[in-house]
Protein backbone atom coordinates (compact mmCIF):
# COMPACT_ATOMS: atom_id res chain seq x y z
CA UNK A 1 0.00 0.00 0.00
CA UNK A 2 1.41 3.38 -1.01
CA UNK A 3 1.83 6.30 1.37
CA UNK A 4 -1.11 8.05 -0.32
CA UNK A 5 -3.33 4.99 0.11
CA UNK A 6 -2.35 4.69 3.78
CA UNK A 7 -3.22 8.36 4.33
CA UNK A 8 -6.56 7.92 2.53
CA UNK A 9 -7.51 4.87 4.60
CA UNK A 10 -6.44 6.57 7.83
CA UNK A 11 -8.56 9.66 7.09
CA UNK A 12 -11.55 7.50 6.17
CA UNK A 13 -11.14 5.44 9.35
CA UNK A 14 -11.04 8.65 11.39
CA UNK A 15 -14.36 9.74 9.85
CA UNK A 16 -15.96 6.36 10.59
CA UNK A 17 -14.72 6.50 14.20
CA UNK A 18 -16.27 9.95 14.65
CA UNK A 19 -19.58 8.65 13.24
CA UNK A 20 -19.46 5.75 15.71
CA UNK A 21 -18.93 8.18 18.60
CA UNK A 22 -21.82 10.37 17.45
CA UNK A 23 -24.04 7.33 16.96
CA UNK A 24 -23.34 6.28 20.54
CA UNK A 25 -24.38 9.72 21.80
CA UNK A 26 -27.60 9.53 19.78
CA UNK A 27 -28.48 6.04 20.98
CA UNK A 28 -27.97 7.11 24.59
CA UNK A 29 -30.12 10.20 24.03
CA UNK A 30 -33.07 8.16 22.74
CA UNK A 31 -32.76 5.66 25.57
CA UNK A 32 -32.53 8.38 28.23
CA UNK A 33 -35.43 10.36 26.74
CA UNK A 34 -37.75 7.36 26.87
CA UNK A 35 -36.63 6.45 30.38
CA UNK A 36 -37.27 10.03 31.54
CA UNK A 37 -40.74 9.96 30.00
CA UNK A 38 -41.66 6.60 31.52
CA UNK A 39 -40.35 7.38 35.01
CA UNK A 40 -41.04 11.11 35.30
CA UNK A 41 -37.34 11.80 35.84
CA UNK A 42 -37.18 15.52 35.06
CA UNK A 43 -33.46 15.82 35.78
CA UNK A 44 -32.68 13.12 33.23
CA UNK A 45 -35.01 14.80 30.73
CA UNK A 46 -33.20 18.13 31.14
CA UNK A 47 -29.82 16.43 30.83
CA UNK A 48 -30.99 14.75 27.62
CA UNK A 49 -32.04 18.08 26.15
CA UNK A 50 -28.63 19.61 26.93
CA UNK A 51 -26.83 16.54 25.57
CA UNK A 52 -28.11 17.45 22.10
CA UNK A 53 -25.53 20.24 21.88
CA UNK A 54 -22.51 17.86 21.79
CA UNK A 55 -24.40 15.80 19.18
CA UNK A 56 -24.84 18.86 16.98
CA UNK A 57 -21.17 19.76 17.34
CA UNK A 58 -20.21 16.19 16.42
CA UNK A 59 -22.40 16.42 13.30
CA UNK A 60 -20.71 19.65 12.19
CA UNK A 61 -17.25 18.17 12.87
CA UNK A 62 -18.02 15.08 10.76
CA UNK A 63 -19.36 17.31 7.99
CA UNK A 64 -16.11 19.27 8.01
CA UNK A 65 -14.05 16.07 7.92
CA UNK A 66 -16.05 14.82 4.92
CA UNK A 67 -15.56 18.04 2.96
CA UNK A 68 -11.85 18.03 3.81
CA UNK A 69 -11.58 14.40 2.68
CA UNK A 70 -13.20 15.20 -0.67
CA UNK A 71 -10.95 18.21 -1.24
CA UNK A 72 -7.80 16.29 -0.28
CA UNK A 73 -8.35 12.90 -1.91
CA UNK A 74 -10.89 13.47 -4.71
CA UNK A 75 -12.37 10.02 -3.97
CA UNK A 76 -14.00 7.80 -6.56
CA UNK A 77 -15.90 4.52 -6.75
CA UNK A 78 -16.15 2.75 -3.38
CA UNK A 79 -14.60 5.55 -1.34
CA UNK A 80 -16.96 8.13 -2.81
CA UNK A 81 -19.94 5.86 -2.19
CA UNK A 82 -18.83 5.35 1.41
CA UNK A 83 -18.39 9.07 1.94
CA UNK A 84 -21.79 9.82 0.46
CA UNK A 85 -23.37 7.35 2.90
CA UNK A 86 -21.53 8.92 5.82
CA UNK A 87 -22.79 12.40 4.91
CA UNK A 88 -26.39 11.19 4.77
CA UNK A 89 -26.03 9.08 7.93
CA UNK A 90 -24.58 12.09 9.72
CA UNK A 91 -27.70 14.11 8.96
CA UNK A 92 -30.01 11.24 9.93
CA UNK A 93 -28.27 10.71 13.27
CA UNK A 94 -28.53 14.43 14.05
CA UNK A 95 -32.26 14.31 13.33
CA UNK A 96 -32.71 11.30 15.61
CA UNK A 97 -30.98 13.32 18.30
CA UNK A 98 -33.56 16.07 17.72
CA UNK A 99 -36.37 13.54 18.10
CA UNK A 100 -34.87 12.43 21.43
CA UNK A 101 -34.90 16.07 22.56
CA UNK A 102 -38.58 16.36 21.64
CA UNK A 103 -39.40 13.25 23.69
CA UNK A 104 -37.42 14.65 26.64
CA UNK A 105 -39.21 18.00 26.39
CA UNK A 106 -42.54 16.19 26.35
CA UNK A 107 -41.45 14.36 29.50
CA UNK A 108 -40.79 17.72 31.17
CA UNK A 109 -44.32 18.86 30.32
CA UNK A 110 -46.02 15.86 31.93
CA UNK A 111 -47.29 16.21 35.48
CA UNK A 112 -46.91 12.44 35.99
CA UNK A 113 -45.49 9.47 34.05
CA UNK A 114 -47.84 7.63 31.65
CA UNK A 115 -49.87 4.84 33.23
CA UNK A 116 -52.11 2.00 32.13
CA UNK A 117 -52.13 0.33 28.70
CA UNK A 118 -50.48 3.29 26.94
CA UNK A 119 -47.56 3.07 29.36
CA UNK A 120 -47.08 -0.58 28.43
CA UNK A 121 -47.30 0.24 24.72
CA UNK A 122 -44.80 3.08 25.11
CA UNK A 123 -42.35 0.74 26.80
CA UNK A 124 -42.79 -1.95 24.15
CA UNK A 125 -42.50 0.37 21.16
CA UNK A 126 -39.63 2.22 22.83
CA UNK A 127 -37.72 -1.02 23.34
CA UNK A 128 -38.33 -2.10 19.75
CA UNK A 129 -37.20 1.29 18.45
CA UNK A 130 -34.05 1.16 20.56
CA UNK A 131 -33.29 -2.35 19.29
CA UNK A 132 -33.70 -1.22 15.69
CA UNK A 133 -31.53 1.85 16.22
CA UNK A 134 -28.79 -0.15 17.96
CA UNK A 135 -28.73 -2.77 15.19
CA UNK A 136 -28.76 -0.08 12.50
CA UNK A 137 -25.78 1.65 14.08
CA UNK A 138 -23.88 -1.62 14.41
CA UNK A 139 -24.64 -2.54 10.81
CA UNK A 140 -23.35 0.83 9.58
CA UNK A 141 -20.24 0.80 11.78
CA UNK A 142 -19.40 -2.78 10.75
CA UNK A 143 -20.41 -2.22 7.09
CA UNK A 144 -22.67 -5.26 7.43
CA UNK A 145 -25.35 -5.22 4.68
CA UNK A 146 -26.94 -8.47 5.86
CA UNK A 147 -27.63 -7.05 9.31
CA UNK A 148 -28.89 -3.83 7.73
CA UNK A 149 -31.38 -5.71 5.52
CA UNK A 150 -32.62 -7.79 8.45
CA UNK A 151 -33.05 -4.68 10.59
CA UNK A 152 -35.09 -2.88 7.92
CA UNK A 153 -37.77 -5.56 8.27
CA UNK A 154 -38.34 -4.43 11.87
CA UNK A 155 -39.57 -1.04 10.65
CA UNK A 156 -42.48 -2.58 8.75
CA UNK A 157 -43.47 -4.65 11.79
CA UNK A 158 -43.34 -1.55 13.97
CA UNK A 159 -45.46 0.44 11.52
CA UNK A 160 -48.13 -2.27 11.73
CA UNK A 161 -47.96 -2.17 15.53
CA UNK A 162 -48.42 1.59 15.52
CA UNK A 163 -51.45 1.25 13.25
CA UNK A 164 -53.01 -1.02 15.89
CA UNK A 165 -52.21 1.48 18.66
CA UNK A 166 -53.78 4.32 16.66
CA UNK A 167 -56.86 2.16 16.08
CA UNK A 168 -57.16 1.58 19.81
CA UNK A 169 -56.96 5.32 20.39
CA UNK A 170 -59.70 5.84 17.84
CA UNK A 171 -61.90 3.41 19.77
CA UNK A 172 -61.98 5.92 22.61
CA UNK A 173 -65.50 7.05 23.54
CA UNK A 174 -64.58 10.60 22.57
CA UNK A 175 -63.22 9.47 19.21
CA UNK A 176 -63.79 12.74 17.40
CA UNK A 177 -61.80 14.68 19.98
CA UNK A 178 -58.91 12.20 19.86
CA UNK A 179 -58.90 12.19 16.05
CA UNK A 180 -58.86 15.97 15.91
CA UNK A 181 -56.11 16.25 18.51
CA UNK A 182 -53.86 13.73 16.77
CA UNK A 183 -54.43 15.38 13.39
CA UNK A 184 -53.64 18.85 14.67
CA UNK A 185 -50.57 17.62 16.51
CA UNK A 186 -49.33 15.91 13.34
CA UNK A 187 -49.85 19.09 11.32
CA UNK A 188 -47.96 21.23 13.81
CA UNK A 189 -45.13 18.68 13.90
CA UNK A 190 -44.77 18.69 10.13
CA UNK A 191 -44.94 22.49 9.96
CA UNK A 192 -42.14 22.70 12.53
CA UNK A 193 -40.02 20.30 10.49
CA UNK A 194 -40.65 22.37 7.35
CA UNK A 195 -39.57 25.53 9.16
CA UNK A 196 -36.44 23.81 10.49
CA UNK A 197 -35.45 22.57 7.04
CA UNK A 198 -36.19 25.99 5.49
CA UNK A 199 -33.83 27.56 7.99
CA UNK A 200 -31.18 24.95 7.18
CA UNK A 201 -31.60 25.74 3.47
CA UNK A 202 -31.07 29.44 4.15
CA UNK A 203 -27.90 28.68 6.12
CA UNK A 204 -26.58 26.52 3.25
CA UNK A 205 -27.32 29.36 0.81
CA UNK A 206 -25.34 31.85 2.88
CA UNK A 207 -22.46 29.39 3.15
CA UNK A 208 -22.45 28.59 -0.58
CA UNK A 209 -22.30 32.26 -1.58
CA UNK A 210 -20.20 33.84 1.17
CA UNK A 211 -18.45 30.97 2.95
CA UNK A 212 -19.87 32.25 6.24
CA UNK A 213 -20.89 29.51 8.65
CA UNK A 214 -23.58 29.64 11.29
CA UNK A 215 -22.62 31.98 14.13
CA UNK A 216 -22.30 30.36 17.57
CA UNK A 217 -25.52 30.65 19.53
CA UNK A 218 -25.75 33.05 22.46
CA UNK A 219 -27.97 31.59 25.19
CA UNK A 220 -30.47 33.37 27.42
CA UNK A 221 -30.05 31.95 30.93
CA UNK A 222 -32.23 32.91 33.90
CA UNK A 223 -31.12 32.13 37.47
CA UNK A 224 -33.86 32.10 40.12
CA UNK A 225 -34.10 31.70 43.88
CA UNK A 226 -36.34 32.81 46.74
CA UNK A 227 -35.41 36.49 47.12
CA UNK A 228 -32.77 37.23 44.43
CA UNK A 229 -30.43 38.80 46.95
CA UNK A 230 -27.52 36.35 46.94
CA UNK A 231 -27.27 32.93 45.21
CA UNK A 232 -28.80 33.84 41.85
CA UNK A 233 -26.87 37.11 41.80
CA UNK A 234 -23.61 35.23 42.38
CA UNK A 235 -24.47 32.94 39.45
CA UNK A 236 -24.99 35.93 37.14
CA UNK A 237 -21.69 37.49 38.23
CA UNK A 238 -19.75 34.27 37.64
CA UNK A 239 -21.34 33.64 34.24
CA UNK A 240 -20.65 37.18 33.05
CA UNK A 241 -17.07 37.01 34.26
CA UNK A 242 -16.17 33.58 32.85
CA UNK A 243 -18.41 33.30 29.76
CA UNK A 244 -19.23 36.87 28.67
CA UNK A 245 -19.75 36.04 24.98
CA UNK A 246 -21.70 32.81 25.39
CA UNK A 247 -24.86 34.04 27.05
CA UNK A 248 -27.17 36.75 28.29
CA UNK A 249 -27.58 36.21 32.03
CA UNK A 250 -30.37 37.49 34.27
CA UNK A 251 -31.78 36.63 37.67
CA UNK A 252 -35.02 36.96 39.66
CA UNK A 253 -36.67 35.86 42.88
CA UNK A 254 -40.06 34.67 44.03
CA UNK A 255 -40.26 37.38 46.72
CA UNK A 256 -37.44 39.87 46.08
CA UNK A 257 -35.57 41.22 49.09
CA UNK A 258 -35.42 44.94 49.76
CA UNK A 259 -31.72 45.04 48.86
CA UNK A 260 -28.82 42.88 47.79
CA UNK A 261 -26.92 40.95 50.45
CA UNK A 262 -24.14 43.40 51.45
CA UNK A 263 -21.81 40.58 52.49
CA UNK A 264 -22.27 39.04 49.05
CA UNK A 265 -21.43 42.33 47.31
CA UNK A 266 -18.19 42.70 49.25
CA UNK A 267 -17.36 39.06 48.60
CA UNK A 268 -17.85 39.44 44.83
CA UNK A 269 -15.58 42.48 44.74
CA UNK A 270 -12.83 40.42 46.36
CA UNK A 271 -13.21 37.86 43.56
CA UNK A 272 -13.22 40.46 40.77
CA UNK A 273 -16.77 39.43 39.86
CA UNK A 274 -19.15 42.33 39.61
CA UNK A 275 -22.86 42.76 38.99
CA UNK A 276 -24.38 45.09 36.42
CA UNK A 277 -24.85 48.75 37.32
CA UNK A 278 -27.94 49.44 39.44
CA UNK A 279 -28.37 45.74 40.17
CA UNK A 280 -31.10 44.99 42.67
CA UNK A 281 -33.40 42.10 43.61
CA UNK A 282 -36.05 41.64 40.92
CA UNK A 283 -39.34 39.74 40.96
CA UNK A 284 -39.99 36.72 38.82
CA UNK A 285 -42.77 38.41 36.89
CA UNK A 286 -42.01 37.50 33.28
CA UNK A 287 -44.91 37.03 30.92
CA UNK A 288 -45.32 33.60 29.26
CA UNK A 289 -43.91 35.11 26.04
CA UNK A 290 -40.87 36.49 27.86
CA UNK A 291 -40.25 33.11 29.50
CA UNK A 292 -40.19 31.40 26.10
CA UNK A 293 -37.12 33.48 25.19
CA UNK A 294 -35.13 31.81 27.97
CA UNK A 295 -33.13 28.83 26.74
CA UNK A 296 -32.29 27.64 30.26
CA UNK A 297 -33.84 28.42 33.66
CA UNK A 298 -31.69 27.44 36.64
CA UNK A 299 -33.15 27.23 40.13
CA UNK A 300 -30.61 27.81 42.89
CA UNK A 301 -33.14 26.73 45.55
CA UNK A 302 -35.52 23.85 44.89
CA UNK A 303 -37.18 22.72 41.64
CA UNK A 304 -38.05 25.15 38.88
CA UNK A 305 -41.64 23.88 39.06
CA UNK A 306 -41.91 25.48 42.51
CA UNK A 307 -41.50 28.89 40.89
CA UNK A 308 -43.35 28.46 37.59
CA UNK A 309 -46.72 26.87 36.88
CA UNK A 310 -45.54 25.85 33.42
CA UNK A 311 -42.03 25.70 31.98
CA UNK A 312 -42.04 26.65 28.27
CA UNK A 313 -41.62 23.64 25.97
CA UNK A 314 -38.29 24.77 24.50
CA UNK A 315 -36.85 25.97 27.82
CA UNK A 316 -34.65 23.58 29.79
CA UNK A 317 -35.15 23.65 33.60
CA UNK A 318 -32.18 22.82 35.84
CA UNK A 319 -31.90 22.46 39.62
CA UNK A 320 -28.71 23.57 41.37
CA UNK A 321 -29.50 23.59 45.08
CA UNK A 322 -26.38 25.34 46.38
CA UNK A 323 -27.73 25.78 49.90
CA UNK A 324 -28.73 28.79 52.00
CA UNK A 325 -27.11 32.21 51.91
CA UNK A 326 -25.12 33.34 54.96
CA UNK A 327 -26.80 35.67 57.42
CA UNK A 328 -23.63 37.41 58.57
CA UNK A 329 -20.16 38.36 57.38
CA UNK A 330 -18.26 36.40 60.03
CA UNK A 331 -15.77 33.66 59.19
CA UNK A 332 -18.49 31.04 58.87
CA UNK A 333 -20.51 33.33 56.57
CA UNK A 334 -17.54 33.97 54.27
CA UNK A 335 -16.84 30.23 54.16
CA UNK A 336 -20.48 29.64 53.15
CA UNK A 337 -20.13 32.18 50.30
CA UNK A 338 -16.92 30.47 49.17
CA UNK A 339 -18.80 27.18 48.94
CA UNK A 340 -21.67 28.75 46.99
CA UNK A 341 -19.24 30.51 44.65
CA UNK A 342 -17.14 27.40 44.03
CA UNK A 343 -20.09 25.07 43.49
CA UNK A 344 -21.85 27.55 41.21
CA UNK A 345 -18.71 28.20 39.16
CA UNK A 346 -18.30 24.46 38.50
CA UNK A 347 -21.95 24.08 37.49
CA UNK A 348 -21.79 27.08 35.15
CA UNK A 349 -18.60 25.83 33.54
CA UNK A 350 -20.13 22.41 32.91
CA UNK A 351 -23.32 23.97 31.51
CA UNK A 352 -21.56 26.36 29.13
CA UNK A 353 -19.20 23.64 27.88
CA UNK A 354 -22.23 21.48 27.08
CA UNK A 355 -23.95 24.38 25.32
CA UNK A 356 -20.95 25.83 23.49
CA UNK A 357 -18.18 23.24 23.79
CA UNK A 358 -14.74 23.39 25.43
CA UNK A 359 -13.18 26.82 25.36
CA UNK A 360 -16.57 28.60 25.36
CA UNK A 361 -15.90 32.34 25.41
Amino acid sequence: MSHYEERLEKDLLDIREQVAIMAGLVETAVQNAMHALQTGNSKLASATVLADHPINRAMRHIDQLCHKFIATHLPSAGHLRMLSSVIRANIQLERIGDYAVTIAREALQQSAPPTGPMSSELERVGNETHLMLRQSIKAFNDLNPEMAKATMILEEQMENDLDIIYSELMANNDRDAVTSLLAIFAVFTQLKRVADQAKNLCEETVFAVTGDTKAPKVYNILFIDEDNSCQSQIAVAIARKNFPESGHYTSAGRQPAAELNPVMLKFLDSHSASLEDNAKPRPLDMTPLELTTQHVIVSMQGPVSAYLDQVPFHTTPLEWDVGPAPESGDEAGIQRLEEIYRDTAVQIRDLMEILRGEGAP
